[in-house]
């Protein structure tokens, strides 16, 4: 017989540390991530602060949260130490959850709290954006920019602009430089509602927006199994959130925020930097990139999940190659951190309990490949005067792919009907080469006409005429050896 979660039931005393997060959303990244971090350092170091969750948007799950009392468990799948590896951690960080669409003021006396010390947030790549409705903080506004700056508005005022009551914002949505996007939001809103100029002063010049780089797969609740790990954990926790055991924060900040949040000492993968550019480099180039590549050339394999392609006895090797010999050469980091970070990648794809289709990471690949792929294989031109081999491949695959369909096998594309119908028009041409010069001299595609690039026509045109007379499986053997 399960019990509702809550702290009676589970016999924990009420949350007593200082309140000295605020955080915005109540999402399954966050608290997968951020509130599991912060339940891990108060656990393992002196840090002993609790989180305020503040709803972000109308709908949400402070309700159901505020009646857990806080309390939901993380349950982490994946690869540790060369094995599958599975933990469940029951979080106690969270104080509670606000509604501030319910009651606005009690929302913005958050602002009042003298040990309010971080600000955390994902609200959705989405959320980091100026609304020009917005135009006033007597009630709530629209976005979260504002929200923030209403709260921050409230504390400037409360605090008659001590510095040291200026907070850290963290923000972890999905975008490049999201603290100062997020900064400028607020120093925006400061001027459109006519605030004193010693507000936006105290927001330019005493709080810290810091940029981020977050990393971890959150599929959620795992409502396939719910039923089975209620009956393990032996409550009913409508909040458990399922994520994968790798992790990976990199904040760009000030030296001293390192010692205020105690991450590394508790053995976290969190990293301060003073520039995060390489890092989102990194990601974007071996994660994503790999990711992309990835998409066509296994799925004209026969591969349909991520791990059945990192697997397979003749594309696993491939993207081996790929990765190591001409993505991570093209990256100016340290070999020991580029090639920890790609072992890691790889284990990561071959995570059992992930069902990653590669149908779903083909949303819009002809953008993701000028954005993850193609730097790669321009800079490793650029270094070397010659192609690469592999990451040609993979644009001959993707040219391959967009044609729709395959030996007979339709392929589910899903990119704007543009993209989609400039390929297939290409595709009609009698030559072959006629076809990939057409669309590689789309700018639209690649912000540049690719043709430029010499020899990549050709390399590219053979490639596709290797893999028509021979076959896909046999084209990727024969430049994998």
């Amino acid at each position: 017989m399960t019990k509702l979660l809550n702290r009676n039931t589970a016999e924990l005393e009420s949350c007593s540390a200082p309140n000295r997060i605020l955080q915005f959303g109540e999402g399954n990244f966050l608290r997968a991530f951020v509130d599991w971090m912060i339940d891990i350092i108060n656990e393992k170091t002196a840090f002993n602060s609790s989180v305020t969750i503040v709803q972000p948007i109308p709908n949400g799950m402070t309700d159901v949260l505020n009646k857990q009392d806080g309390l939901y468990h993380v349950l982490l799948e994946g690869i540790k130490d060369e094995k599958p590896h599975s933990e469940k951690r029951l979080i106690t960080s969270v104080k509670e959850g606000i509604n501030p669409y319910n009651n606005y003021e009690k929302y913005l006396k958050l602002g009042e709290n003298p040990d309010l010390e971080f600000i955390f947030s994902n609200t959705t790549e989405a959320g980091i954006a100026f609304d020009k409705e917005d135009t006033s903080f007597e009630e709530i506004p629209n976005s979260f920019p504002a929200k923030l700056t209403a709260l921050l508005y409230r504390r400037f005022r409360y605090f008659e602009g001590d510095p040291d009551k200026a907070p850290v914002i963290i923000p972890c949505e999905l975008i490049d430089r999201n603290g100062d996007n997020l900064k400028n939001y607020v120093l925006k809103y400061g001027k459109l509602w006519e605030l004193e100029e010693d507000f936006n002063h105290w927001i330019d010049e005493h709080c810290i927006f810091c940029n981020t780089l977050v990393d971890r797969i959150v599929p959620g609740y795992p409502s396939e199994r719910a039923d089975k790990l209620t009956s393990d954990i032996g409550f009913d926790d409508n909040l458990i959130v399922v994520g994968e055991y790798f992790h990976l924060w990199v904040i760009e900040a000030p030296k001293s925020l390192k010692k205020l949040i105690p991450f590394e000492e508790a053995g976290l993968n969190v990293v301060f930097v003073d520039d995060l550019t390489p890092y989102r480099t990194r990601k974007v180039r071996i994660l994503n990139g790999l990711h992309t590549s990835m998409v066509p050339v296994g799925y004209l394999n026969g591969n349909r999940t991520v791990k059945e392609a990192v697997e397979d006895k003749v594309v696993g090797p491939y993207l081996g190659k790929e990765l190591f010999e001409e993505i991570i050469p093209t990256l100016d980091l340290p070999d020991d951190e580029l090639g920890d970070f790609s072992r890691d990648i790889l284990s990561r794809f071959r995570n059992p309990y992930l069902n990653h289709e590669l149908s779903a990471i083909a949303l819009n690949s002809i953008s993701k490949f000028k954005v993850r792929v193609l730097p790669s294989l321009i800079q490793f031109y650029e270094m070397n005067d010659e192609l690469p081999d592999r990451l040609t491949f993979a644009l001959a695959a993707m040219i391959c792919f967009y044609k729709g369909q395959w030996k007979g096998t339709e392929i589910p594309l899903n990119d704007s009907e543009d993209v989609i119908d400039f390929i297939q028009k290409a595709w009609e041409k009698e030559d072959l080469q006629e076809t990939v010069k057409t669309i590689l001299a789309h700018s639209d595609f690649w912000d540049r006409n690719l043709n430029k690039i010499s020899g990549l026509t050709q390399k590219t045109s053979d490639y596709i005429s290797r893999m028509k007379k021979q076959g896909i499986t046999s084209a990727i053997h024969s430049i994998s050896e």
